[in-house]
Order: structure tokens, then C-alpha cells, then sequence
């Protein structure tokens, strides 16, 4: 529970129809193996306690109050555990009979929840013998059960973790238009519950899967699904035990129809995560909140294992199909903003810095495609290779290779003299490698760009990506600036990915040149090349050296600025889910530096050109990430020193 993880479960018990007692031992006997799975809330599927195909034998008074009883001897027999379970069963309630989700906890009834939409088509006539449930919540008398909250509004909150705020709705509650968990959720739930009994048919399981996972998308909560399966009547359908648990569109886990895996299907939720996303969303207003009942309960606050995927490169699909997909859109959002902007800005030319690195051959992969999009020559494409004291031969030749195999017009201006001539009129001492000597050079080639630019009526396309800006890994009033920044919104981790996929397409196409060239650029450390290279000629200045791992820092990123995640939360999931590359000691340091360098250079970012959003992370200051340039970094720092 600690960090907001909570262990979760959905079952399948085996039934027998119209037999309570067995289905009591049943669902006893998988509620203390959950216990002992630590999981701290299951939900058992619709009229469990009874099976769902009684039909008609919802009439006979045995069956009812044999389904009572049921239900006490249930609560009985689980006083020993804390899990929150949910179980089905048919109740009386003011000579109606309803279909009912209880709501149990350490041997306590905590309040019933009705069915409050019944099908009444095809294979399923529940009208026949249940009522729908449309009042406010009531009191119901179970005997020695005691009074109980009886409604669809009622709302369980733990105390120990407010952010678990758990509600239920039963099987076709999710199939009207609008579900009663929209609702729900609205007035603040953040785990909706559902016992079914959906048969299957042709195509049925796959459009169930997407009606779960879009509920949980659209009300950002987590869904656990538990679908009737065997030892249900198979008289007119037949039942697969259909289980899943999704959250805020992501399907965690999943118990196929007829499948034969454990009956406990078994994950975690981050209820802190959907915690926030509704506080970040602001349609969810919790207008409704005062016609729900809330019922408070308690859990013990201890460690969650995790056993949920945790992706290590969250910017980066891990299947290449989907990867595949997601470049070639990012490639097309990227070509088709500065298609627009050279529009609007009636540019004869767009000129950029081509360093022979993956943030400039990107850039220019889009320009080129913004170019054949406006049916220009690629000759109005501008690129400027500008050799300093760091330029190598391998980065020089691809860059060179690269706008040859394009059809830019290539060009090359050499700033070491003019660089000189700078370091003399400041009185700076060349031989002194500080970060004067660094940034006079980004600036130098900054001129450069921005004169050839306008000598030509063009504008300079930048080639910063959300990486560097993020760690502020770039020169203030140097690569920082640009007319237009196409890379803006593109982690580093992914602008491998991307110009991976180029040079994948490109040898499909016959092109072995560009190929090959953008294999190499994909080779080579990423560096600014800044300072001289070693005596081997080779590239001296290593920015992962210097800043840490991308790989690490884009992980970091993505669950502070997407999430809002403290520091222990983000260091935990980075071991989980990197600790077989990096130590613990390198997840800290490098998490440390990344605070601390991303407080430090918002400054940088305050002034960010413009520049497309790709994905849902961005740090433009116009609309996706305001911060103070002054902010103090020490809460974060504190929880970091603590690890």
C-alpha cells in the first residue's frame, strides 16, 4: 500500500447452481488464498453465492434464504482477513428482489450495492425475476447481519490510503450508455468493481475487453472485471470466466475465456496515479458527491510487491509493430507542423545546423519530408555543417554523406578563426577548456545559422530535444534557440528510435547509402563536440559521461512531469524496472543530478521557441509545463538524500 500500490485480485470460482453452501466454501477457500497473496481487495463474479443461471429457482424461498445464509457463513469463516471482497447474491429489500454486490471486510458486512440496470433481451430475462434499483441509498435489515447501507451511491474509502476510493456496478451497468461507474467516479472512486456473468460468443470477449479498458480510460480508474465461468448452466450459453483488471486504459492482467490459469487472476494498481489524474483533469468536480454515502474502512499500511510490467522506456512502444507505427506518426506530426510554419512565415529557405549527431539528422529527416510534402526542391533546404575544436572526422563525414544522399544544399563554415578572434576581443585564454570556451562556440554557430538565414529569407529549424531540455543540456542563446524546434517534444530514447526506423525504411527502399550513414550516426556517442577530440581523433566529450544515462533520465522524467511522483515513488519503480542495468547507487546519483539540474535550467525552457507536441509530455511554457525559474529544488532534493 505504501506509494499508493495496492494488490488487487479477480476470481473464478467453480459453482454449482442453486447450491450455496458449496459456492460459500468455494469462495472462503479463494478469499484466504488471496489473503495469502497479500492481495487487499478481490471481487468474486455476479451471484456467486447462488450461480447466476438459477433462472426461475430465484423464486423458491430456499434458494433466498439459503443465499443469506450463505453470505453469513461467508462473512464467518473470513473474520481472520483484512481484504475487501465483493461477493454476489439475489436480496429481498421491501418485497423486491434485487441482484446484489456485498460488500465484505474481516468478517463485516459493509454496505450492498443493487444491480440498477437489468437485460432483459436475447439469451438473458433477468426482468423476469429482479428489479432494478433507481432510489437513494437506504438502510436494509439482514437479521443478524444488522443494518447495512442498501444503494448504488455508496462510496468505500480507505482511511490508511484515501486515494483507494472503491464503488461497484454489475455486469450491465458497463453496457448501457452511461454506466453508473461514470458516476462513481465522478463523485471520486478510483477503483470501480464489476461481478459479471457475460457469456460468450463470437467476437464477444474482445468487444468486452475494449469496453473495460475504455471505462478506465475514460473515468482514469482502475477497472477489475470478474466474469462467471465454470459450473454455470450451459443450457441455452456457456460461460469463460472472462477476468481483467485494467487502470486508466492500460490492461494489466488478464484471464482469458476458458482459460485454465489460477482462479486468482492477481496484479497491482497505483492509486496515487489515478489519484492525481483526476485532480489533474478538472471534469472530474466530484459535483455529485453529496448523494453518495461514504463507508470508511481499514487496511494495514505494508510494502506492495510488485509484480506488474513497469516499462523501462516509457517514451518507447517495446513492440515493433506499434513502434514502427508511433515513428512514422511522430515523423508526420513533426513534417506537417513545419510544412504549416514555412507556410505562415512565406520562407524561401530553412537552414540548419547538421552536426553528424541523432538530434540534427533527425531534424533534417523532417525538414526533408516538410519540403517533399510542399512539392519544393530539397535544395531550399539549408544545411550547415560548422567544424570547431571538438568536430571529428566520423561526425563530419556522416553529416556530409547524409546531405549529399538528400539533395540539400550542403554547406560548410568553419568557426575556429572566428572563434579565436572572440576569445581575443573577451580576453579569455584559449588553452583554458571552461565553459566559455565551450558555449562561444554553440553561440558562434548560432550566429551563423541565424544570419544565413536571414541573408536567404529563411528561418532556422532547432534540434534540441525534451531531454536536453529537461536537463537544460544546452546553450543559453546557443542550440538553445531556433525560429521553429521540431525535435522539442521528443525524448532522446525515442529520437534513436525514430532515426532507427528511417534508416530501416531507407534499406527496404534500396537507399544502402543513407542506410548505412544513419546506422553509423546511430553508432556514434552522443556528444555537443565542444571540446578536442583524443589523440586517436575520436570524440572526447561523451554527454552521458557528464549528465548520466538518457535511458535513466527519460525514465525519471516521464513519471515526474507525467505522474507527479515523489522521489522515493520514482527511485523504487526505477529499480524495479532498471535495476538489472544500473545499481541502486547509480539510480540515486543520477536521479539527484537530474533534480537538481531540472530546477536549476528552467530558465531555459521559460524561452523555448516554438515547437510540435508529439506525445503527452512537453515542457513548453505555453500550455504544458509552467514553473518558476526560481523554484527551490529542496523538498525533492531531501527525499532524494534519503534514499
Amino acid at each position: 500500500m505504501k506509494n499508493g500500490w495496492i494488490k488487487v485480485g479477480v476470481a473464478r470460482p467453480t459453482v454449482r447452481v442453486a447450491d450455496p453452501v458449496f459456492n460459500t466454501g468455494e469462495l472462503v477457500r479463494l478469499t484466504l488464498d488471496a489473503e495469502q497473496k497479500k492481495v487487499k481487495l478481490l471481487v468474486f463474479p455476479e451471484l456467486s453465492l447462488t450461480g447466476y443461471t438459477c433462472s426461475d429457482l430465484f423464486y423458491s424461498e430456499p434458494l433466498l434464504a439459503g443465499a443469506v445464509s450463505a453470505l453469513s457463513e461467508y462473512l464467518s469463516r473470513t473474520k481472520s482477513t483484512r481484504c475487501v471482497t465483493l461477493v454476489g447474491l439475489p436480496l429481498v429489500f421491501e418485497n423486491k428482489l434485487y441482484n446484489c454486490a456485498a460488500v465484505c471486510q474481516a468478517g463485516k458486512l459493509l454496505g450492498i450495492v443493487p444491480k440498477h440496470h437489468l437485460p432483459n433481451y436475447a439469451e438473458f430475462y433477468e426482468a423476469r425475476q429482479f428489479t432494478e434499483y433507481h432510489e437513494s441509498v437506504r438502510e436494509i435489515d439482514l437479521g443478524s447481519l444488522g443494518q447495512v447501507p442498501f444503494g448504488c451511491e455508496l462510496l468505500f474509502v480507505c482511511r490508511e490510503v484515501p486515494a483507494l476510493t472503491i464503488a461497484a456496478e454489475i455486469c450491465e451497468d458497463l453496457w448501457v450508455a452511461i454506466p453508473p461507474s461514470t458516476s462513481h467516479t465522478a463523485a471520486g472512486a478510483t477503483v470501480v468493481c464489476n461481478l459479471s456473468a457475460s457469456n460468450e460468443t463470437i467476437g464477444k470477449s474482445e468487444y468486452r475487453r475494449q469496453l473495460v479498458a475504455v471505462q478506465s480510460a475514460k473515468c482514469a480508474c482502475a477497472y477489475l472485471y470478474a466474469g462467471s465461468g465454470e459450473g454455470e448452466s450451459t443450457t441455452d450459453v456457456v460461460f469463460g470466466g472472462h477476468g481483467m483488471i485494467a487502470e486508466n486504459g492500460m490492461m494489466l492482467a488478464e484471464r482469458p475465456p476458458f482459460s485454465s490459469e489460477d482462479s486468482l487472476l492477481v496484479t497491482e494498481i497505483d492509486v496515487e496515479r489515478l489519484a492525481r489524474e483526476h485532480r489533474r483533469m478538472n471534469t472530474f468536480a466530484y459535483g455529485n458527491r453529496d448523494i453518495y454515502r461514504v463507508i470508511p474502512f481499514s487496511l494495514p499500511v505494508e510494502e506492495t510487491e510488485l509484480t506488474r510490467f513497469v516499462d523501462p522506456h516509457p517514451f518507447v512502444p517495446a513492440d515493433e509493430k506499434e513502434r514502427a507505427k508511433r515513428c512514422e506518426t511522430i515523423l508526420t506530426i513533426q513534417s506537417m507542423g513545419l510544412k504549416h510554419r514555412i507556410e505562415c512565415a512565406r520562407a524561401k529557405k530553412i537552414v540548419i545546423g547538421i552536426s553528424g549527431g541523432l538530434d540534427s539528422t533527425l531534424a533534417l529527416l523532417v525538414m526533408v519530408r516538410a519540403m517533399d510534402a510542399l512539392k519544393r526542391p530539397r535544395t531550399d533546404i539549408v544545411a550547415v555543417t560548422m567544424p570547431g575544436f571538438g568536430t571529428t572526422k566520423r561526425t563530419k563525414s556522416n553529416a556530409t554523406l547524409l546531405c549529399e544522399e538528400l539533395g540539400v544544399d550542403f554547406r560548410c563554415v568553419k568557426i575556429g578563426a572566428s572563434v579565436k578572434q572572440h576569445f581575443k576581443d573577451i580576453g579569455h585564454d584559449p588553452t583554458n577548456l571552461n565553459v566559455t570556451y565551450e558555449n562561444a562556440q554553440a553561440r558562434e554557430r548560432t550566429q551563423v545559422l541565424m544570419d544565413i538565414a536571414n541573408d536567404c529569407d529563411g528561418l532556422v529549424v532547432g534540434t534540441g530535444d525534451l531531454s536536453e531540455l529537461a536537463l537544460g543540456w544546452a546553450t543559453y542563446n546557443g542550440d538553445h534557440m531556433s525560429m521553429y524546434g521540431v525535435n522539442a517534444s521528443i525524448p532522446k530514447t525515442l529520437v534513436r528510435h525514430i532515426v532507427s526506423y528511417v534508416a530501416e525504411c531507407a534499406k527496404k527502399d534500396g537507399n544502402g547509402r543513407i542506410a548505412n550513414a544513419l546506422a553509423d550516426v546511430l553508432a556514434t556517442p552522443v556528444s555537443p563536440e565542444l571540446l578536442p577530440a583524443d589523440e586517436k581523433g575520436e570524440i572526447a566529450q561523451k554527454t552521458e559521461d557528464l549528465v548520466g544515462p538518457y535511458e535513466l533520465h527519460d525514465f525519471f522524467l516521464y513519471y515526474l512531469i507525467r505522474y507527479g511522483f515523489a522521489p522515493k515513488k520514482i527511485y523504487r519503480l526505477a529499480k524495479y524496472a532498471l535495476g538489472q542495468t544500473y545499481s541502486d547507487e547509480e539510480i540515486r546519483k543520477w536521479l539527484k543530478i537530474f533534480l537538481r539540474r531540472f530546477f536549476a535550467q528552467q530558465f531555459k525552457r521559460s524561452c523555448l521557441p516554438d515547437g510540435p507536441k508529439v506525445g503527452s509530455i512537453s515542457l513548453s511554457p505555453r500550455g504544458d509545463w509552467r514553473m518558476p525559474s526560481d523554484a527551490s529544488p529542496a523538498l525533492w532534493l531531501a527525499e532524494a538524500d534519503s534514499l
